[in-house]
């Protein structure tokens, strides 16, 4: 997404659709080296390096790195160059987009090796196997706990608040047509409310001054004011759709460390996002990126994500460093939807928001 640091933390996968982009190269960026795998990601990929040199040393694979944008931009991209594909593994599609990459038939069937210590909750392609549960982290509205402690007012706690006078023109989102948290926090709405009632509430938000920007990182890190980037920019807004793993990040990024975090999260405003790897259609190295899937399953590499993307291991058994876990539990209760209901509504809902918020 932006930096690799704490940006890391909130992948702010957009949904920025691309118009003609052809192949890179006659081999469309993917080296035909049987010895080297090509990972297609968005560009909050991060492993450690010793980390992905055990897994070099022990599979023989040398691995390249693809970073497209922001997760919307790179699976269109991949769509648009599925029969010359860039890699041979794409990481990064998450439950809102899921059917967009499924239904243009960008991966090939493959069933990880650890995929039966993965909770059935994740395995949204269960029968196909055509992509493989890596993660899951919940989209939530974050608050600036310094500014609602200065107004002796207490932080929202669910969606009905944000509606509510008390909260007037202090939350930011993101356009759910352009950025990942802003589809998650309109499926959350969706979610709640229903089918109707989602947009009785966003009639709701607008007269209560919400204000949408294009992206995660301008919501965040220039509007919102209880992040380190916020508090740079001297932004005014102290709700912001985020993460609920963004005030570890604010905590381990900062220093000094702080011994709390300066943002809490809203958690009954929180939708689920679960992230996904596949093995592109028409892979150069289909036995190579079957082996990088079975990596990113493996104990070692779900163990170092926390940390790195600031996510959760779907792994059974995986342990989550203290710090993640003190500082961004995952909701107890998210919002969830079904990928075939989201897959049938997403882009009619997106133009209704876009109709009604926006104009």
């Amino acid at each position: 997404m932006h930096t690799k640091t704490f940006t890391a933390a909130a992948v702010g996968l957009g949904l920025i659709t691309l118009s003609a982009c052809g192949s890179s190269g006659s081999d469309g960026g993917s080296s035909a080296d049987s010895k080297t795998v090509t990972l297609v990601s968005h560009n909050s990929w991060a492993v450690s390096k010793s980390v992905l040199a055990d897994f070099e040393k022990q599979s023989g694979y040398k691995v390249k790195v693809l970073e497209d944008g922001d997760a919307g931009q790179a699976v269109n991209k991949a769509i648009l160059t599925k029969d010359n594909p860039q890699g041979d593994v794409f990481f990064g599609v998450d439950n809102t987009l899921l059917s967009r990459a499924l239904d243009n038939g960008l991966f090939q069937s493959y069933q990880a090796k650890a995929l039966d210590q993965v909770g059935a909750q994740y395995q949204l392609d269960k029968d196909e196997h055509r992509v493989t549960p890596v993660d899951y982290g919940d989209i939530c509205v974050n608050y600036d706990k310094k500014y609602f402690a200065d107004h002796k007012l207490a932080p929202p706690t669910s969606l009905d608040d944000l509606a509510e006078p008390a909260y007037k023109n202090l939350l930011v989102t993101e356009n759910a047509s352009t950025s990942s948290p802003g589809l998650g926090f309109l499926l959350a709405t969706a979610a709640k409310y229903g089918d109707e009632g989602w947009q009785d509430y966003w009639k709701k938000l607008k007269a209560n001054g919400v204000k949408v920007v294009d992206g995660w990182e301008q919501a965040y890190n220039e509007e919102f004011s209880g992040s380190a980037g916020g508090k740079k920019a001297k932004a005014d807004r102290p709700l912001v759709v985020s993460y609920a793993s963004s005030p570890p990040a604010e905590v381990i990024y900062a220093d000094p460390r702080p011994t709390t975090a300066p943002t809490g999260v809203a958690t009954g405003t929180c939708f689920r996002q679960t992230e996904f790897a596949g093995l592109l259609n028409n892979a150069k190295n289909t036995k190579g990126g079957k082996a990088f899937i079975d990596f990113l399953l493996s104990k070692e590499f779900q163990e170092d994500m926390p940390l790195k993307m600031f996510v959760y291991p779907v792994l059974a058994g995986a342990k989550v460093p203290a710090e993640f876990t003190r500082y961004g539990p995952a909701a107890k209760d998210p919002e969830t939807m079904d990928p075939a209901k989201i897959a049938d509504n997403r882009d009619q809902w997106v133009k209704s928001w876009t109709s009604l918020v926006l104009k």
